[in-house]
């Protein structure tokens, strides 16, 4: 179950609990128990609980139990536990109701814990403290994130609806052999295949009615009342309230949904994402097409032109030619100091173009096909396939006062053209990718 702030309430917990007991019971073996009737004592043991159990954490952090997922938010069991124990100090008054428990038990027994059989007692009572902390951290969580409130009583609310769900979608999924406690969930007697079992693929379409029906079915056919119908009176409130349950069902629902859809992400990052895939893919066949004609022995090579006779024009000239690196030595001092100005006009740092330049990935396939384009051309198509903001671009190329590239505006000014002449350049920029590619792949 996932709802907005908890990180507890997945299928990692049961892991979680039992790496827990299983370093809780190596630290019991090193404290000396009977301290714990010592009511003086209660905050040095704490202490002594926490530093034990987390050395064995940290002993045991590369088992496979460790190592597993401890929630679909990307936590391993160890860094759940870790940090669950940690919360223990936070909030003493979890292991003061555990030493109450010892306390009571050894009142009963006396000194349990020299029994062979007293581990299962101690993990239980470990097990107990665990489980009301982890619903107390999940409730804080809760309110901090959403800013309404919650309550431990009310997480474990939202648990037991959710497995509720999940045993009525069991018996959906095999009606035929529970067709008379299906058909009273449904509160009809079936006639064929229930259409409500293709229907509900997910717990925010199931209803309310359902979850009191099924509870109110479990004692006949699974040998002890469901949660609603207990003799207790945590839930006792809610089978005549099917409002509230909807409404907590529809939350638990619609958060699934939401955070399901962040795990695709790639599925609905839009045209930034897709123009960064089309980009990626054009750097792939370049290379394909780069390596198919060093393999072509027949092909004819012109003879390589000196490179005062390139013809790549002043940008690519004062770029450093093909390979982007940086301005060539030759690059006087007056124009560095030129383009210092203009930079400081548009509100720049004023070295941006030298250190922008000397940014880009010397050899990168983009920076090869665009290698006759001004720095100002290459960043207006960056901007127009990726976006002005993405992860991939160097800090050297953003504005720090916006943390993206130049505007457009700021880049033709960069340039010294005009804006009709820059979007034209960039436009046959993009054109000159989409013929490069569309010859590769011939």
């Amino acid at each position: 179950m996932r709802l907005p702030g908890t990180r507890y309430q997945e299928h990692g917990w049961e892991q979680v609990r039992k790496l827990l007991g299983h370093c809780s019971l190596q630290a019991f073996r090193r404290l000396e128990m009977h301290q714990l009737l010592d009511h003086g004592r209660h905050a040095t043991l704490l202490d002594s609980y926490t530093d034990a159990v987390a050395a064995a954490l940290r002993a045991g952090a590369r088992s496979a139990r460790a190592e597993a997922e401890g929630n679909s938010y990307g936590d391993s069991v160890y860094e759940l536990s870790l940090s669950l124990m940690f919360e223990l100090q936070a909030q003493p008054a979890f292991w003061l109701a555990f030493v109450a428990a010892v306390a009571a038990e050894h009142g009963r027994s006396g000194a349990f814990w020299l029994d062979a059989a007293a581990e299962g007692v101690m993990r239980k009572k470990v097990n107990d403290m665990y489980a009301g902390l982890r619903d107390k951290v999940d409730a804080d969580n809760y309110i901090v994130t959403t800013g309404r409130d919650c309550s431990p009583n009310k997480i474990y609310t939202y648990r037991m609806l959710d497995t509720a769900y999940r045993e009525i979608a069991g018996l959906f999924a095999d009606w035929r052999q529970h067709a008379a406690q299906v058909g009273e969930i449904l509160g009809r007697p079936l006639d064929g295949s229930p259409i409500e079992v293709r229907q509900m693929k997910s717990i925010g379409g199931c209803k309310a009615e359902w979850i009191i029906r099924w509870s109110a079915s479990q004692e006949r056919y699974a040998g002890s009342p469901g949660p609603l119908h207990t003799k207790s009176k945590r839930f006792a409130s809610l089978k005549n309230s099917p409002e509230k349950i909807a409404a907590m069902l529809a939350e638990i629902g619609d958060y699934e949904e939401l955070s399901a859809n962040m795990d695709r992400a790639d599925d609905w990052q839009g045209d930034a994402g897709e123009a960064a895939l089309w980009l990626e893919d054009y750097w792939r066949v370049l290379g394909e097409a780069e390596q198919n004609e060093a393999k072509d022995d027949d092909r004819i090579l012109p003879e390589p032109v000196a490179e005062e006779d390139s013809g790549l024009g002043d940008d690519a000239a004062e770029e450093g030619g093909d390979d982007g690196a940086g301005p060539p030595d030759e690059f006087k001092a007056h124009d560095l100091a030129a383009e210092q100005a203009l930079a400081g006009t548009l509100s720049l740092p004023p070295r941006y173009l030298e250190l922008a330049r000397a940014a880009q990935q010397a050899g990168s396939w983009a920076l090869r096909v665009l290698s006759g384009e001004s720095l100002p051309i290459r960043l207006a198509v960056y901007q127009k396939l990726l976006g002005a903001a993405d992860d991939t671009y160097p800090d050297a190329w953003l504005d720090p006062a916006t943390g993206e590239l130049p505007t457009l505006q700021q880049l033709a000014a960069l340039d010294q053209i005009s804006m009709p002449t820059l979007r034209k350049r960039r436009n046959e920029a993009i054109d000159k990718l989409h013929a490069v590619t569309a010859a590769s792949a011939k």
